[in-house]
Parts: C-alpha cells; sequence; structure tokens
C-alpha cells in the first residue's frame, strides 16, 4: 500500500476540512451521485415509454449505486481518456442487465453539470447551518457584553466610547448579509436537466420519435426526481451556464471579506489585551517567547478568508470565456476552485464559530484605556457643567484648553499618565463642578443609545433571520478544530 505521507495533499482536506465537508466533495459522493442520476434517468424514460428498459435493469443499478469499482474505472479511463465513459462502462459491468441502457440519449454533462449543481446545493447547506450557529452565538456574546462601555476607534485612533456588545453587533449584522446571500445563491440553484450535446435535446427528441412534450416531461421529470422539481434552466449550452458558478462562489468570498474583517478586529483587540480568543491549558504560543497568546485562530481565519476572496476570480474568468455553446477549459479549473470555495468557507465558519464562543473580554483593561482617554472627551461636558453654574462658555472652554494641552504634554513629551482630571480638580476655576466631576466621567454616559441599539438589532433583525433555524441552533454543537 502506498505511503499517503509520500505524495502532496490538499491541507483542505488533510488538515483542517470538516469530514461532513470533505465527504461531500469525495469520489464517493461524486461518483455516486453519477449513478443516482443515470438510474432516474432511466426510470422517467420507461415512465414515458421508452422501450428496452427492464425492471430487472433498474432493480441492478439501484442495487450497485454505491459499489463502485474504481479500478475498473481507472482501467478504463485510461483506455479512452473519458472520464464519463469510464463510469458508464464500471456500472455496466455492475449492472450488467442495465450496461445496455445507462446513459441513453444523454452527454457528458447530463451527470457531470447535473451532479455538481447537487453537490454545490448539499455544500450550501451544511454552510448555511455552520453561519446560523456562529450568528448565534456571537449574538449571544452582543447580549451579554451590550452596556459594556469600549473606547471606541476611528482610523485605529481613539474615538467616542461604545460598547463591546455594540462592536459585536457590527460583526453580527455582515454575518446576517452573508446569510442571506449564501440562501439567495442556495434558492437560486436549479438543475440542468437533461438538454443533450449542445442544449436542443435533438437525442431525446428522436428517442421519443418527435414527441416535444415527452422531451419536456422527461426534463421536468429528473429534475423531480432529483429534489429540483420546476427548477431546470429553461435554455443550456453543453453546460449550464457559468454564471451560476459566479453567483455562488461570490456568496461565498463576500462572506470571507466578513470572517476577514472580524478576525482582524479581534488581532488588534488582543494586541491591545481588551479581546482574546479561546487559549487552552497547554497551548505554545510561541516556541521561544514562553509568555506570548498568539491568536492563532484569529491569524488562521484571515489566512484562509485570503484564499476564499479571490476564488471569486477563477469563476469570473471561466464564465467570461465559455465560447459558444462550450469550452472544456472550465472543467480543470471549476475542480478546483469550486470545492476550495466550500471547503475554505466550511473551515473558516468552524474556526470563527471556535473563536466567538470562547472570547474573553477584559473588563479592566478596557477601564484603563477609557480612564485614559475619557478626560479628553469629557471637556465639553465640563464646559456645559460650567456654564449650566453660571460660567461664561468662551472662558471655560479657554481655561479647559489650556489645561488639556498641558497634559498631553505630559503623555506624549513625558510618558507619563493623563492628568487632565487632576488639574481640573486643583484649579480654581473649576471648582464649582468639582463634587461633579465623577458623574462627569462616568463611562456610562458616554455610549449614546448603544446598549438599546444592541437591544433593537438583536430583536428586529437577528432573531428574525434565525427563526426558520430554530433546530439547528437547538443542536448546535462546539466547533471542533483539527488542529
Amino acid at each position: 500500500m502506498s505511503d499517503p505521507n509520500a505524495k502532496y495533499q490538499s491541507p483542505l482536506t488533510s488538515r483542517y476540512a470538516s469530514a461532513e465537508m470533505a465527504a461531500n466533495f469525495s469520489n464517493n459522493k461524486r461518483f455516486g451521485t453519477w449513478r443516482r442520476l443515470w438510474l432516474r434517468l432511466a426510470q422517467a424514460e420507461k415512465q414515458l415509454g421508452i422501450p428496452g428498459i427492464s425492471d430487472e435493469a433498474l432493480r441492478e443499478m439501484e442495487a450497485n449505486l454505491d459499489n463502485i469499482d474504481y479500478d475498473v474505472a481507472a482501467a478504463e479511463e485510461k483506455r479512452r481518456r473519458h472520464d464519463v465513459m469510464a463510469h458508464v462502462h464500471a456500472f455496466g459491468v455492475a449492472a450488467p442487465q442495465a450496461a445496455g441502457i445507462i446513459h441513453l440519449g444523454a452527454t457528458s454533462c447530463f451527470v457531470t453539470d447535473n451532479a455538481d449543481l447537487i453537490i454545490f446545493r448539499d455544500a450550501m447547506d451544511l454552510l448555511i447551518q455552520k453561519l446560523v450557529v456562529v450568528i448565534d452565538s456571537l449574538a449571544s456574546f452582543a447580549r451579554e457584553q451590550r452596556a459594556q462601555p469600549t473606547l471606541g476607534f476611528t482610523h485605529f485612533q481613539p474615538a467616542q466610547l461604545t460598547t463591546v456588545g455594540k462592536r459585536a453587533c457590527l460583526w453580527v449584522q455582515e454575518l446576517l448579509w452573508d446569510l442571506r446571500n449564501m440562501q439567495r445563491a442556495r434558492d437560486d440553484l436549479g438543475f440542468r436537466g437533461v438538454k443533450g450535446t449542445t442544449g436542443t435535446q435533438a437525442s431525446f427528441l428522436a428517442l421519443f420519435e418527435g414527441q416535444h412534450e415527452k422531451v419536456e416531461q422527461l426534463d421536468e421529470l429528473v429534475a423531480e426526481l432529483s429534489g429540483f422539481a420546476g427548477k431546470t434552466y429553461p435554455v443550456c449550452g453543453q453546460t449550464y451556464s457559468r454564471k451560476v458558478d459566479v453567483d455562488f462562489v461570490s456568496a461565498l468570498s463576500s462572506f470571507g471579506a466578513t470572517a476577514h474583517r472580524i478576525a482582524t478586529d479581534i488581532r488588534l483587540l488582543a494586541n491591545l489585551k481588551e479581546l482574546e480568543e479561546p487559549f487552552e491549558k497547554d497551548q505554545i504560543g510561541s516556541s521561544a517567547m514562553a509568555y506570548k497568546r498568539n491568536p492563532m485562530r484569529s491569524e488562521r481565519i484571515c489566512s484562509l478568508s485570503r484564499h476564499l476572496m479571490v476564488l471569486v476570480g477563477d469563476v469570473l474568468q471561466t464564465a467570461s470565456v465559455q465560447w459558444l455553446e462550450r469550452t472544456l477549459d472550465d472543467s480543470a479549473n471549476r475542480r478546483i476552485s469550486i470545492p476550495e470555495a466550500c471547503l475554505t468557507a466550511d473551515i473558516v465558519l468552524a474556526t470563527l464559530q471556535n473563536v466567538v464562543e470562547g472570547l474573553v473580554v477584559y473588563p479592566q483593561v478596557i477601564a484603563r484605556r477609557i480612564r485614559s482617554e475619557l478626560p479628553f472627551m469629557a471637556t465639553e461636558n465640563f464646559i456645559m457643567a460650567m456654564v449650566r453654574k453660571g460660567g461664561d462658555r468662551q472662558e471655560c472652554h479657554e481655561q479647559i484648553r489650556v489645561l488639556s494641552h498641558q497634559a498631553a504634554a505630559v503623555v506624549k513629551q513625558e510618558g507619563g499618565d493623563n492628568d487632565l482630571i487632576e488639574r481640573v480638580r486643583r484649579c480654581d476655576y473649576f471648582a464649582p463642578i468639582k463634587e461633579d466631576l465623577d458623574a462627569l466621567l462616568d463611562p456610562s454616559t458616554f455610549i449614546g443609545r448603544a446598549p438599546e441599539q444592541v437591544d433593537r438589532f438583536l430583536q428586529d433583525f437577528v432573531r428574525p433571520a434565525l427563526a426558520p433555524y430554530s433546530d439547528v441552533i437547538a443542536s448546535k454543537k462546539p466547533a471542533e478544530l483539527s488542529v
């Protein structure tokens, strides 16, 4: 037996991918789906009156849907240089009573394209369920942290306060859009159906001796048997339009941008020591620096998301160069790009779930940073308080301006702490509001409607979006990461 470590293996499947997504793009799933399509075609043809398709042939086909002899198929493909005909032969060997009617009237794209559409749909079902779990977990985090004041940043420079929960809602909102996009891409998937070599259904029209309505019934019946009732593409070339792949992968690449943004925010906050991803008891952050707690899961999300984001370029370029009824330069690219998009999105979602469900917030670090910046932000409050006590607004502004610049010099030039509040306390001019300073500096008075925005967002937007998936949420399990 050959050593699997002696040849290259894709890290997507050998290192990261979930068992269910890897299985969805396995040879067993692909070629098993081909055989199911051949069975459905034969069943529909028999039902519509095509002679020579026996019940015994159908029974043999059904009994051998997953009994795939890959050695037989490989030998035939080496001889014929055609993967579909190799598997037609292998299926015929397993079901000899059906050998003469397997693939009757069909072109290769009957199985390759239709199987792809089934596999893509199943992949998106898996991804949607995992995305729903991530949204639900992150919404719970936002709810818990709805009123925890934290310093906001614009341009990664200190800005007005927000809350930890409100910031999380920014992430959730983008994930809700990704859920919408994925649902739309999934629901928009149609079925190529039985369209013949250039999409004209000429072979099936000949098979039914010119009966157009029988050809239409065949198309509809095979689609229904395959779970695409009433959803065949009305016109095709030899393949279904590769524009469909663009819509499908675009939803996944767009999610990659969201995941990268979330993981980047977490990495920035980890550097500030305000927020951390989960860190296991025996985890090593650095081989040299034993104290380090690197945000390696978030870094993995960013790394894989970059790959996910660029894969849409492959399907865009493929769709743009499909000459006339088709060209085969789509095939090799699609075998790589679309499975990798689904596998990568799957891995990113599992890692994101793991991070979200283990986020650690450090309120004391957050409070210290607020204390270092809030005095400058509170100066307008000081001015308003002095005016209410009879002070002159312009004079007060000048007094606080001078003290602010002095405090800023201590911070920037001397490396000291922000002592603006102590300067205000010592300044006789501000004596009327000295007793009010603590209240004027309460961080909870600087967060505006952030907690209420969290409540309204979760109630009016998140809950309705997740309602159709209550069973998925109820049965969710912690994400399992391979490494």
